[in-house]
């Protein structure tokens, strides 16, 4: 009889888990048209991400080509819907406001990249240097911007020139590192450079706003300075958050009220 008593509370125990399972769950009862619906409104990183990890039905629907492109370098079959070898294959199959999700790992070739519409690129690391965009020597810039963007969760190095050139439209830059080349070569080389001239209006989810750029926990390295402008917009609001081994950037390029 003891034996006996002392297993009941045993099996008691293994019932709990399976009560409070994933599939038992209310919100499985939908199907997944409706749940791909309901994540679309979760932001991307890392509400969305953290989705995929929930079970095989979230990660499948979490990372369905409807909400997210996907880049990934070691990608084999190329019929596989919404997943690029490359990103400026993404970006040209892209439509205006998709999210693209850059795997991590390895170095990913950014040369003279024209983004053209609304986009939207996130590093698929938990850190910002675990997904890497290179610009090799002879480039202008990785990545080109003539709309509305953000940048979110990534590593941008040139070797020359510079890391990200600003055409038109709002360019966000979110705990990211930019990188340029270091000492003797560094005065040729600049993190952001901003041609815009702050006239053009555009529409974006916050409202209208004119060209600029706004950066925010972003670690920038090497350059002669971090904003080249050769327009109308000037550096403003700038703050700086020493690390211990790094420093941290919030500031914006805009018009001067």
């Amino acid at each position: 009889m003891e034996g006996e008593e002392e297993q009941k509370p045993a099996a008691t125990k293994r019932r709990k888990p399976r009560s409070g399972a994933p599939s038992s769950a209310p919100i499985n009862n939908l199907d997944d048209g409706c749940l791909m619906h309901i994540f679309s409104f979760l932001s991307p990183i890392p509400d969305r991400y953290n989705t995929a990890l929930v079970c095989h039905r979230w990660c499948y629907l979490a990372c369905h080509p409807r909400l997210w492109l996907r880049v990934d370098r070691s990608v084999k079959d190329s019929s596989e819907p919404g997943v690029f070898p490359n990103i400026e294959l993404a970006v040209s199959a892209a439509r205006p406001g998709d999210t693209i999700l850059i795997a991590a790992g390895g170095s990913h070739v950014a040369s003279n990249i024209q983004i053209k519409k609304p986009l939207c690129l996130i590093g698929g690391g938990e850190l910002p240097d675990e997904t890497m965009l290179l610009c090799s020597r002879g480039s202008d810039s990785a990545l080109e911007f003539l709309s509305t963007c953000k940048l979110s969760n990534l590593t941008v190095k040139a070797e020359l020139g510079c890391c990200l050139l600003h055409r038109s439209g709002r360019l966000i830059i979110d705990g990211c590192i930019l990188q340029c080349e270091t000492d003797p070569l560094d005065y040729l080389s600049c993190p952001i450079v901003s041609t815009a001239t702050g006239s053009k209006v555009v529409s974006s989810p916050n409202g209208c706003h004119g060209d600029g750029v706004s950066v925010s926990r972003t670690r920038i390295e090497g350059g002669a300075k971090a904003v080249l402008t050769s327009g109308d917009l000037a550096l403003q609001r700038v703050r700086v958050i020493c690390a211990r081994t790094s420093m941290f950037f919030w500031f914006d390029v805009e018009c001067p009220s």
